[in-house]
């Protein structure tokens, strides 16, 4: 089998002298893991077509047990990226998001969209960090199937309140008033509750058009984290790193 995609190169791992190991988001099979001989190569055109987020155009045949790189273009490098070791490791805790939750063998277009929207933002120094950031997780893993019920509190139908309660692992809200037990729950003032239901809810034109102070937008990175560690029940060494740097 053959075809020919667009795709994101979402890791690399060097195989031998020559060879490269890739795994790609592409935009009609998902989630690709497949062999580019000779990439390590400076004279071959898969060299920079298949290095980490690089945007390219792939020829895949499939073989036995591997898929294997055939021609390769790359599309877009984003060079930016790699000059700024803070946002390079935060496209990079991406990539092991997209590892994790992209399908497999299936159309992956509003995935990739999103993805290369939201580097392309960073690169560019269009959007800050803070707000790319929730915004890729939220809409990330509710294309995946995870998407929260946050239109009013599930105990008694508050919809609006200074403050309310984000409960990561039940995916719901809940008003101050009827939660007295505010362990497992992320505080939300009332314009951080407004942007997470944006990140659910507006359309893709709009994802990331809003801004919020800092207190807020700290507020809204840390409901999203956590709703991600609860829903996908794991932790990303990737963001743990960038945490790090970034404090």
């Amino acid at each position: 089998m053959k075809f020919r995609t667009d795709g994101l190169i979402i890791r690399e791992q060097n195989i031998g002298e020559n060879d490269r190991l890739v795994w790609v988001l592409t935009r009609t099979h998902g989630v690709i893991k497949a062999f580019a001989r000779g990439a390590k190569k400076l004279t071959n055109s898969k060299c920079s077509a298949t290095s980490l987020l690089a945007y390219s155009r792939l020829t895949f045949y499939k073989g036995r047990e591997h898929y294997i790189i055939g021609d390769a273009q790359s599309l877009r490098i984003f060079s930016k990226l790699r000059s700024n070791v803070q946002k390079m490791c935060l496209a990079q805790y991406f990539c092991e998001l997209a590892r994790h939750v992209c399908p497999r063998e299936q159309s992956a277009e509003q995935f990739l969209r999103l993805f290369l929207n939201s580097i392309y933002l960073l690169s560019e120094d269009k959007r800050g960090e803070k707000l790319v950031k929730p915004c890729f997780e939220m809409r990330f893993v509710c294309m995946a199937g995870y998407t929260p019920d946050l239109l009013m509190c599930r105990r008694c139908g508050t919809y609006s309140a200074k403050n309310m309660y984000f409960l990561p692992r039940e995916g719901r809200l809940e008003c101050c008033g009827c939660r007295n037990n505010p362990n497992g729950a992320v505080l939300l003032n009332e314009a951080a509750l407004t942007a997470l239901r944006h990140t659910v809810y507006a359309e893709d034109s709009k994802l990331f058009s809003f801004a919020l102070s800092d207190e807020s937008l700290d507020m809204l990175n840390h409901a999203t984290e956590m709703y991600l560690r609860c829903q996908l029940e794991r932790d990303f060494q990737t963001l743990n790193f960038y945490k790090t740097i970034s404090s």
